[in-house]
């Protein structure tokens, strides 16, 4: 007869902090208080539930009845809370005295609210680096739940993956619960009897065996077709009543489990996340080579053994794959560094955690770095954490760095109300352009970058569900959009503002490269570039004055044609109602609506959402065109046209000869008590005046 198994079942319930409140108010009707109604109802079904500091927040603001549920589940012995980093960072891609900060504050925030400080801790999308080792014991915990893909691909089987193991690092010790593959594609995606048979088969004679199951809580009601099969079908019910009768399966906390049994060992994990993690880093061609590698495995029946030794990438892929990520780190990263300079400020430590929070940084089944809303709210904490050191310890106006260690440097020059970023890459371009006032980056757009699972639109894949039970997200293709072969023509370069292009009068248009940053020793926050193209010479001046940028343009030998520049203005209300573009005193219609205007000087962007506008005037009048930009990418819903940015273009036709044009881009804050912006007319008089 064999012994039970000991069922280890914890769930891991994040939102981004800032995430839109009906998508907060959405997850908690369908999945949140769902899941504990029909687990409360149990209380001898012993769980571990992590919930990010973020989410935590949020629920004891909007849905305290919820959190006393919890509590009351936490105080009779049902639940054990598992700990972490407050918002939710990846803890081997931050710094590791804001590790310690961080899983700190949620373990207080854990222990003041329901009287339990952890003694476990999820780690962020099961990334594992040794390196955080020593921050996690030093902070009072003592095991840590990783994929069983991680043990397997030290050699070890999979039949030994029913316990824990050790670890360590610089002598610091931790233990490692390696989570089950076969039970998170099963949980809750099979029939519960099933579910519930194959732990059973985990028993073991003489042996204290555990099933362990750690995954996203968001499967249990907010992913496709979950909601209806868990609950309105009985699924969570009957898996837990299942259990319950089972003599075979016993449940208990990680921590009880822990304390009564020894662990199984040393181990020495790689540096790696889970399976499905590991393809997403891959860039694309490398992705296509490891997948066809994967299913030529699995038709030939032999991926069982070979899967550990299949690697893919690791986790900090995504900063060398995606360079808007890496941009976002570096900076992170940079005020990092100045804050710890500083005296201890708990409110500014908050807008830097608030800016490791993973979720903007990467991309996989979910949205992650391709939702503006995601990047807003890091820029959002980076910026006002910015503009609150300058007041602490000023910066010069002017400074150059390569930042993100790309091989090229970076201008910054700002004043009290505007920074802005310029690539010394040969274009010129302003990459970042941040409002103090209104704590929000203008270039924080995202490119059209090849995605691996393009090859499915191209193709047409289907959703090929299991025989019995319902299909994962994993195994799933949707649409929520119309989404055509030009969608995800990948573009050749970054989207800034102010890339020029000159278009002669005979011939192809021509892209202004190869400016080179003239020598100016004043410390005013401008930069003077100067480039040959077609024949012309081009000096460009960017300087901050109050809270505008002038981009001044002399043309000098202009053989005669057109020019233009154009900007990707990252709007916060996108192609939602908050945002209107509007010339003089008309409105021409919403960002996402394609506008032209044949002969004109001023064009204004007011956000109802983002509380301002950018208001763009030209010293010459200018044909503007205004139209949406868009990327496609995937979520557990399915694949996404996901609006990016207003790209304007203004063009001139130039004679022979020697020009002059200066553009002005304003941001002007919406008056206290209104929504309603000035005009473009009245707002270029004020700023001529």
């Amino acid at each position: 007869m064999n012994d039970p198994v000991t069922l280890l079942f914890g769930v891991h319930a994040h939102q981004p902090a800032g995430n839109f409140p009906e998508v907060i108010e959405n997850a908690h009707v369908r999945c949140y208080r769902p899941f504990l109604q029909t687990l409360h109802a149990y209380p001898d079904f012993r769980f571990a539930l992590h919930c990010s500091g973020a989410l935590l927040d949020a629920l004891c603001e909007n849905f305290p009845d919820d959190v006393r549920m919890l509590d009351d589940m936490v105080r009779r012995g049902q639940v054990e809370l598992f700990g972490g980093g407050d918002m939710e960072p990846v803890l081997a891609t931050i710094p590791d005295r804001d590790r310690r900060g961080q899983l700190n504050a949620l373990s207080r925030k854990l222990a003041t609210r329901f009287g339990q400080a952890p003694r476990g801790a999820w780690l962020t999308e099961r990334v594992w680096e040794a390196t955080v080792v020593p921050a996690l014991a030093e902070c009072g915990i003592h095991y840590v739940t990783v994929d069983d893909y991680h043990f397997l691909c030290t050699g070890r089987r999979a039949g030994e993956l029913d316990g824990f193991f050790s670890t360590e690092e610089s002598g610091s010790r931790l233990d490692l619960f390696p989570i089950s593959e076969a039970l998170r594609y099963r949980i809750p995606f099979s029939p519960a009897a099933e579910a519930v048979s194959y732990i059973e088969s985990l028993a073991r004679q003489g042996r204290a065996a555990a099933a362990i199951y750690f995954d996203d809580i968001e499967k249990f009601g907010i992913w496709p077709d979950t909601h209806e099969w868990v609950y309105g079908r009985g699924w969570l019910k009957e898996f837990v009543e299942g259990v319950l009768a089972s003599s075979r399966i016993v449940t208990s906390t990680y921590d009880a489990f822990h304390r009564s049994h020894r662990t199984r060992g040393i181990a020495y994990l790689p540096t790696t996340a889970y399976i499905e993690m590991n393809e997403w880093t891959l860039p694309v061609d490398a992705a296509g080579r490891y997948v066809a590698l994967v299913r030529q495995e699995k038709d030939n029946g032999g991926y069982g053994d070979t899967k550990p030794f299949l690697r893919g990438g690791i986790w900090k892929n995504f900063l060398s794959l995606y360079p808007e990520a890496n941009w976002m780190h570096k900076r992170m990263l940079g005020l990092s560094a100045r804050l710890a300079a500083v005296p201890a400020n708990p409110a500014l430590t908050s807008l830097l955690y608030a800016a490791q929070a993973n979720d903007a940084y990467w991309h996989g089944l979910f949205g992650g770095i391709y939702l503006p809303h995601l990047r807003r709210g890091v820029y959002r904490a980076l910026i006002a954490l910015e503009s609150a050191l300058d007041r602490l310890a000023p910066r010069r106006a002017r400074a150059r760095d390569d930042l993100d260690r790309d091989g090229i440097d970076e201008i910054f020059i700002h004043n009290d109300a505007l920074q802005a970023v310029i690539a010394d890459d040969g274009r010129a371009a302003i990459r970042e352009l941040d409002s103090y006032a209104l704590a929000h980056n203008f270039g924080d757009t995202f490119r059209r970058h090849p995605e691996h699972y393009h090859r499915v639109i191209a193709e047409g894949d289907r959703t090929t569900g299991p025989a019995t039970g319902i299909a994962s997200a994993h195994d799933r293709v949707s649409y929520r959009h119309a989404i055509g072969p030009s969608d995800i023509v990948p573009d050749e370069s970054a989207r800034t503002l102010f890339t020029e292009e000159w278009l002669p009068s005979a011939g192809a248009p021509t892209k202004v490269a190869g400016y080179k940053l003239v020598a100016d020793e004043s410390a005013e926050a401008a930069a003077h570039f100067r480039a040959a193209c077609g024949g012309a010479t081009i000096d460009k001046r960017i300087a901050l004055a109050a809270g505008r940028v002038d981009v001044a343009y002399r043309i000098t030998d202009a053989p005669g044609g057109r020019f233009r520049t154009e900007l990707d203005l990252a709007m916060p209300s996108c192609d939602g109602v908050g945002g209107r573009l509007i010339h003089g005193e008309a409105t021409l219609g919403g960002f996402g609506q394609p506008v032209t205007l044949g002969d004109a000087t001023d064009l204004a962007l007011d956000d109802r959402f983002l509380g301002g506008s950018v208001v763009l005037h030209c010293s010459r009048a200018a044909q503007i065109v205004a139209r949406p930009y868009h990327t496609v990418s995937q979520s557990e819903a399915g694949f996404e046209r996901i609006m990016q940015s207003v790209t304007v273009t203004l063009s001139w036709t130039l004679d022979r000869g020697e020009h002059d044009i200066t553009v002005s881009l304003a941001v002007v804050p919406h008056r206290p008590g209104t929504a309603d912006p000035p005009s473009s007319r009245k707002t270029a008089a004020a700023k001529s005046g």
